[in-house]
């Protein structure tokens, strides 16, 4: 469904049990909010799921970049305004975990918990030149020429050879991700640097990370339990970039375990 918020057209879906605590989804990259597919049986039988797609993802609107994340975690406040929620459980993965650091250092009110997934704080050295590089060959040719290269750092070839069905979705939706919606949210993504701001963060957290994750490594999510006071960080095996998709099953159970312990809306 499209609803207007913070001035553009979001899309989103809004599924699970009538009345019980709210979880929002918010996905990477290039993705949109089928990318959370592999988690619906599990959280929609306990939970109430709110999934949208980042601006110039999915079926939102692209209005042309630079993005902020200060930007981008507005445009989800302002969707629970629309939708009439006042606090959330949220889990954002890559991008969408940067909307979630965003989120706890500014909009700490509207969050229940935090539940940040192969994400990182800050850029590595080299990595701005990469971004620019990345924007300027999409604004060239599209998403196509990327395609391979993302694709190895989100899963490893082991997945990738057994080809389910949600791959092809996946691969689907990253090329067409609008040339403004990926290159707004890369440079939103190019100046990242929350790291001084973590320890703003209060709102309980957890960390997960998938330990091949080549994009986001093991070392960025230690950067953020180091920096958010109880804070707590679970690594998947045998996992990259998207541990969500990758290794669901330990994926659901750790954020299960997670949700459960803490109290209801």
């Amino acid at each position: 469904m499209l609803i207007n918020a913070n001035g553009i057209l979001l899309n989103y879906e809004l599924t699970g049990k009538e009345g019980a605590p709210m979880v929002v989804l918010s996905h990477s990259l290039g993705s949109s909010l089928v990318m959370w597919e592999p988690q619906l049986s599990a959280l929609e039988p306990r939970f109430r799921v709110l999934r949208y797609d980042t601006r110039g993802h999915g079926g939102s609107e692209a209005v042309p970049g630079p993005y902020t994340f200060e930007m981008l975690a507005a445009d989800a406040v302002a969707l629970l305004d629309e939708l009439g929620i006042p606090r959330v459980h949220f889990i954002g993965l890559s991008m969408g975990g940067m909307i979630g650091q965003a989120l706890g250092i500014y909009h700490p009110e509207r969050l229940v918990s935090l539940t940040l997934c192969d994400t990182a704080a800050a850029n590595p050295p080299g990595a701005r030149e990469i971004w620019q590089e990345r924007i300027d060959l999409v604004r060239r040719q599209g998403l196509a020429p990327l395609w391979a290269g993302t694709l190895d750092r989100w899963l490893s070839p082991e997945f990738v050879r057994r080809n389910p069905p949600l791959l092809e979705k996946i691969r689907r939706q990253f090329l067409a991700t609008s040339v403004n919606g990926y290159g707004g949210c890369s440079q939103a993504i190019m100046g990242l640097d929350y790291l001084g701001q973590l320890g703003r963060i209060k709102t309980p957290t957890l960390i997960i990370v998938g330990e091949e994750d080549q994009g986001t490594p093991v070392s960025a999510a230690r950067a953020l339990q180091d920096r958010i006071s109880g804070s707590r960080l679970v690594m998947l095996p045998q996992a990259r970039h998207l541990s969500s998709v990758e290794q669901t099953e330990h994926f659901n159970r750790a954020v299960l375990e997670f949700l459960t312990t803490l109290s209801e809306i």
